[in-house]
């Protein structure tokens, strides 16, 4: 395999980036790491915390998977990666934050109205996984209906995240840490042909700007 295209890019992180956050780093080694955030994000390339918040080391400890889902909990002695994020985040790095980040044309939406029954010998835990966005796109259906397609997609989107923070007060810590208030929880909707973020408003049950036409 071509190491060329990888190895410049290398390069360029360790001449110019790296240079620019050395200290940084090197304070994140001595120290440790204390990110203020959990941010739970897609896979989907697209998508870059960073980026998007303009946040730099150790600001941001990111767990992403396959439609920002979040499982619910589930004490028992299988493999959880989500889980395990969601508890070390909460429990051992007590970050005062956590995000759920939905997007625009989000590929795990889409497949939640796919039949991927010919393919379950080859892909059964991403057919698996797709039952975590079921409930959403049933709230979709009943709310929007099939005949404007791209108004459901962005509600199968939006009502996903609202289910994902829903399962994240399943963790017992996370369920006392936000009670007792110290920490808080976000659901966000971002647009990728826009650059635009939407957050989850409790009080008018609604999707807003998070920067308005004013403060843009």
């Amino acid at each position: 395999m071509e190491h060329k295209h990888w190895k410049e890019g290398v390069e360029a992180f360790q001449a110019i980036h790296f240079k620019k956050h050395e200290e940084e780093f090197r304070e994140l080694v001595e120290k440790g790491q204390s990110p203020k955030a959990l941010f739970i994000g897609c896979s989907d390339s697209r998508v870059l915390p960073n980026l998007i918040t303009n946040t730099g080391p150790g600001d941001l400890f990111v767990m992403r998977n396959v439609g920002n889902f979040v499982p619910p909990f589930k004490p028992d002695n299988d493999f959880h990666a989500t889980a395990a994020a969601i508890e070390y985040a909460a429990f051992n790095l007590r970050v005062e934050e956590i995000i759920v980040c939905g997007h625009s044309d989000c590929g795990a939406c889409k497949a939640l109205y796919e039949d991927h029954s010919a393919y379950a010998d080859e892909i059964p835990h991403t057919i698996k996984w797709l039952e975590l966005g079921m409930d959403a796109k049933a709230l979709a259906l009943r709310s929007v209906g099939e005949g404007d397609k791209k108004a459901l997609q962005e509600a199968t989107e939006k009502f996903s995240v609202l289910y994902q923070l829903k399962n994240l007060l399943t963790y017992p810590n996370v369920k006392r840490r936000v009670e007792e208030g110290s920490l808080f929880l976000h659901g966000w909707w971002y647009d990728i042909a826009s650059g635009k973020v939407e957050y989850y408003d409790p009080e008018t049950k609604t999707f807003l700007p998070l920067i308005s036409e004013e403060e843009a």
